[in-house]
């Protein structure tokens, strides 16, 4: 199996994995990728609140090429005025 480094930008930065997950084919990487956004995207959507965001994983093998890339998006919309919050 080759080893894939799944890196991360959320927008602002660009976080840059430095151990890499063992994948045995295409298949594989491409789960881990569609596995690890929605994870990232739950934890980071609340911190900034902000009413678009945009989280992508870029897959590098080994010699460093990007092989695969995923961007998952949050897009929010008021219909109306916001409900105020206290």
């Amino acid at each position: 199996m080759a080893r894939y480094f799944f890196d991360v930008h959320d927008g602002r930065t660009f976080f840059r994995d430095p151990e890499g997950h063992e994948c045995a084919d295409a298949h594989q990487i491409r789960h881990e990728a569609m596995h690890a956004l929605p994870e990232i995207a739950r934890q980071e959507i609340p911190k900034l609140a902000a009413d678009t965001q945009a989280f992508t994983v870029f897959v590098r093998n080994e010699q460093g090429q990007t092989v695969y890339t995923a961007t998952l998006t949050f897009a929010g919309l008021w219909m109306d005025k916001p409900i105020p919050t206290d």
